[in-house]
């Protein structure tokens, strides 16, 4: 699994859309083509098509995982640090799971300060589990078949 580092990478996977979202975390997914695995093309040479905009992001195709936990959501230093090991631990845990495609996990909303008042409390760190768990789940599983009557 590689980690997504620079910006137009982020919003790029951003710009894939959402497959799954909880109430804290939303997953979005950009699906990589086999053709951005292909080494360099030379750009001296005009013939032929321009290399895609995701050749030029993601050097090989591979599960790319990014975390975004903005500070309006966690306010702490340590606390964004804490979710951001969580959500590279789980995703770890899914990554043979997961398809080839760059993906962001996004914070998009905050963690209630009075049920967890420790900012890397260990019931905060469950929490953060678990959600980040189902997330994961809700995205690796199939999509539903469309039922037309009954």
């Amino acid at each position: 699994m590689q980690r997504l580092k620079t910006r137009p990478q982020f919003q790029a996977a951003l710009a894939g859309g959402t497959v799954s979202r909880t109430s804290h975390f939303a997953l979005h997914r950009l699906s990589l083509t086999p053709a951005a695995s292909v080494a360099p093309v030379d750009h001296t040479d005009t013939n032929g098509p321009a290399p895609s905009g995701e050749q030029a992001l993601f050097g090989l195709v591979d599960t790319w995982m990014g975390a975004m936990v903005p500070k309006r959501w966690a306010r702490q230093a340590v606390t964004r640090n804490t979710i951001k090991r969580q959500i590279y631990a789980v995703s770890q845990g899914f990554a043979d799971q997961l398809p080839d495609a760059a993906h962001v996990v996004r914070l998009r909303s905050t963690f209630d300060r009075k049920q967890f008042v420790s900012a890397t409390s260990e019931p905060l760190k469950q929490a953060v589990r678990s959600e980040l768990e189902q997330l994961f789940e809700r995205a690796c599983r199939p999509p539903q078949e469309v039922r037309h009557g009954a």
